[in-house]
């Protein structure tokens, strides 16, 4: 008996801790370093503005930093790829956009938001309709859009961001919804190269995200006419969305957290009550607010079934239009 137990002992130092113990003050511990947070955006877009005061927040609740790392690039595809790959461990996680929707259908990438840990949404970001005032028909409301366009289909300008990206589906959502043609001048970039184009009187329309738009509106180079979502924009509560307007259609992106696949389940449910904690923090809704977002949580069990409604939409018109490469 005493060998038996002298053999144990040192078969137990040999391997050393057991598995079931490692995991157990791994749990306890975590996280016991910084976690890297990457944004698969530009640093100073909307997106990533939006993103680090969340960040701040759980990082406080977690009692560990949290390092933004902006990882933009091919729609986005290119940070997406390396949250996906990243060692699932807990301390590389990301954030996502509409575009981990999109991309895999427009055939960027072969994975989408089935294929990650889901955290929880933070925001939502409604496209917005603008008019130019430095053309020949500088339009004051969306009525006037709408009778124009339908009386001379084709000859309205409308600038939006690239072929396949989140403000080009709100534009083809937009004339699909309304039921008029438009001539649609889609940019290398996003929504600023839409607000430049407009502004510059290039353009007679814009559609893109009031943030961007804010400044020209102030200067007097652009007119906001409609809301492209379901919700008015408390800061311009005069202007309708289409949806009032007797249109049924809408458009927007939305913020998520997530993590590579085959995290371990205490670094899951950490990351996940800190992120809530975070996006449902009454000062954290101000901000986004002030930023002309709107606060919008769930739970990562319902992302699959509101990101599915989106990517319907986002088939339908990449079908229509063309693109459509999703395999």
């Amino acid at each position: 008996m005493k060998r038996l137990l002298a053999i144990t002992l040192c078969s137990l130092a040999l391997w050393g801790t057991p598995f079931w113990a490692k995991e157990a003050q791994a749990a306890e511990e975590y996280p016991a370093k910084p976690i890297f947070l990457i944004i698969p955006i530009e640093a100073g877009s909307d997106g990533d503005i939006i993103t680090r005061p969340l960040a701040e927040k759980a990082a406080g609740i977690l009692g560990k930093p949290i390092v933004v790392v902006n990882k933009p690039g091919a729609g986005s595809s290119i940070g997406y790829r390396e949250i996906y790959g990243a060692k699932p461990d807990g301390y590389t996680i990301g954030m996502a956009t509409i575009t981990i929707v999109t991309n895999k259908i427009s055939g960027l990438l072969s994975v989408d938001y089935h294929d990650f840990t889901l955290m929880g949404t933070f925001y939502r970001m409604y496209a917005d309709l603008f008019a130019s005032t430095k053309t020949k028909n500088p339009f004051k409301t969306a009525q006037e859009v709408m009778a124009y366009a339908k009386a001379n289909p084709g000859s309205l300008k409308v600038a939006t961001s690239s072929v396949g990206s989140s403000l080009w589906i709100g534009t083809m959502a937009f004339m699909s919804g309304t039921g008029i043609d438009l001539n649609v001048i889609p940019s290398a970039g996003g929504g600023g190269y839409a607000i430049t184009q407009a502004a510059g009187g290039h353009t007679d329309l814009a559609v893109t995200h009031m943030a961007s738009a804010k400044p020209q509106i102030d200067a007097g180079n652009l007119r906001f006419l409609a809301v492209i979502g379901d919700e008015r924009d408390p800061s311009y509560p005069e202007v309708p969305t289409l949806k009032e307007l007797g249109y049924n259609v809408g458009w927007e992106s939305f913020g998520t957290i997530l993590g590579p696949p085959k995290m371990p389940q205490y670094a899951v449910d950490k990351l996940r009550n800190a992120f809530r904690m975070a996006a449902t923090d009454p000062q954290y809704h101000k901000f986004l607010v002030s930023k002309f977002a709107n606060p919008f949580y769930i739970p990562h069990d319902k992302i699959i079934p509101y990101a599915e409604e989106r990517g319907k939409t986002v088939r339908d018109i990449m079908n229509k239009a063309g693109v459509l490469k999703e395999k």
